[in-house]
């Protein structure tokens, strides 16, 4: 079957500033996100792409605009069911405030359970997240034969959530993985399994880094709500 790149789309200025951007509209790459997604091109330059395949959200569209830009031939679909999840009334909240939420301790330790208030459960997310790329996996190897690649732009807790499905992980487990901003996650899929080929690549050794806090939330790098 089909090999899937997952690339996580570049820092946003909802990063930045420490906000739960969700599905909030007019969120965009701040600098350093837009130079991260013009290295885009570079880092992906020894594959062959049959596909390139985007949430429609507006950071993730800057993200891959480089790529399409130097790859013309690479054709683009937007998917909808790998959105960001539907943080409901807590799109839009700073990081800061949510960790006050007892809510937020649910969606830390047992996020199968956890439904957002105004918005979607975390299991409908990862649902419609494995279904996509289920029936992407099928698409491409169909047009394009076993050995195709593509690539998949999305968000912090979508790519997760597919990493954990990959691995046979229950969702509870989820939060263990991490992703950075325009890093590159490889899934290769078979008749009988899937192999994690790469998880969260940047290129760079700065990712071990420790990070700043704030009450148990990734302010710093500003992921999901399942941000660790």
């Amino acid at each position: 079957m089909a090999t899937l790149i997952l690339v996580r789309h570049g820092r946003s200025t909802a990063n930045t500033s420490g906000v739960l951007a969700g599905r909030t509209p007019g969120v965009s790459l701040d600098e350093r996100g837009a130079a991260q997604a013009a290295a885009l091109p570079d880092r992906l330059a020894g594959m062959e792409l049959a596909a390139a395949v985007t949430s429609p959200l507006q950071r993730c569209q800057e993200t891959l605009a480089p790529l399409l830009a130097a790859r013309p031939d690479v054709p683009l679909h937007t998917e909808d069911r790998i959105s960001e999840c539907d943080y409901g009334d807590w799109s839009g909240r700073k990081l800061a405030e949510l960790a006050d939420e007892p809510l937020m301790t649910v969606v830390q330790q047992h996020p199968s359970s956890a439904a957002f208030p105004g918005g979607e459960s975390m299991r409908g997310m990862q649902a419609r997240a494995v279904d996509a790329v289920r029936d992407w996996n099928a698409r491409i190897e169909a047009e394009h034969g076993e050995d195709a690649v593509y690539a998949m732009c999305s968000h912090g807790d979508i790519i997760k959530s597919i990493v954990a499905d990959a691995l046979g992980m229950h969702l509870d487990l989820f939060q263990r993985i991490h992703v950075d901003p325009c890093s590159l996650t490889v899934i290769r899929y078979t008749r009988l399994r899937p192999f994690l080929v790469r998880l969260g690549d940047t290129g760079e050794l700065t990712s071990p880094a420790p990070r700043e806090s704030a009450s148990g939330t990734d302010a710093a790098v500003g992921g999901g709500a399942g941000a660790p």
